[in-house]
């Protein structure tokens, strides 16, 4: 395009709306999900085949290669928190988890259920339980059997800041 002194207001507009449309399409990923339903279930000290390829520490942002400041911050239950036994729900809910701290008896099962349109996974943050689900669209699900006492910090490696949580299995 050309630019000339005294060039028209509508050919200005024009390239203004084109330049904006361009830094919004750079700026903005494609958050193409699945909603494919799938049920895993782990035990401890397993990893299924497919571990999510995305972590905390290699999200990039597209322009500039800035890493996302992404470390998940792990609440502890409460002590005076009841102990759940039987199959224990945990819901993924508006990109937050529901309820995010637990106490659970060792022989529970833990079922993570995604409700939100969003993939997302759940995978163990170190302790006595070592696990990574595949990813799981609106609602699948993926469980965990309790068979030995420790805390389990957990997080969605999609969404760590807001997706993370904490069990606490009880012997």
């Amino acid at each position: 395009m050309q630019w000339r002194r005294g060039g028209s207001v509508r050919g200005a507009l024009s390239f203004a709306a084109v330049c904006g449309a361009l830094a919004v399409a750079v700026g903005c990923g494609s958050s193409g999900s699945t909603t494919s339903s799938a049920t895993s279930s782990a035990t401890p000290g397993t990893t299924p085949s497919t571990t999510p390829g995305a972590t905390a520490t290699s999200k990039t942002a597209a322009a500039g290669g800035l890493k996302a400041v992404t470390t998940p911050k792990y609440a502890s239950p409460s002590p005076s928190e009841p102990v759940q036994s039987g199959v224990v729900p945990i819901a993924y809910r508006n990109i937050a988890i529901d309820p995010d701290t637990m106490r659970a008896k060792v022989g529970s099962t833990i079922r993570w259920t995604n409700e939100d349109p969003d993939k997302c996974n759940v995978t163990s943050e170190g302790g006595p339980y070592k696990f990574a689900s595949k990813d799981f669209g609106e609602g699948g699900s993926f469980e965990l059997k309790l068979t030995k006492p420790g805390v389990i910090h957990y997080e969605c490696t999609y969404y760590p800041t807001t997706m993370n949580g904490t069990i606490e299995a009880v012997g």
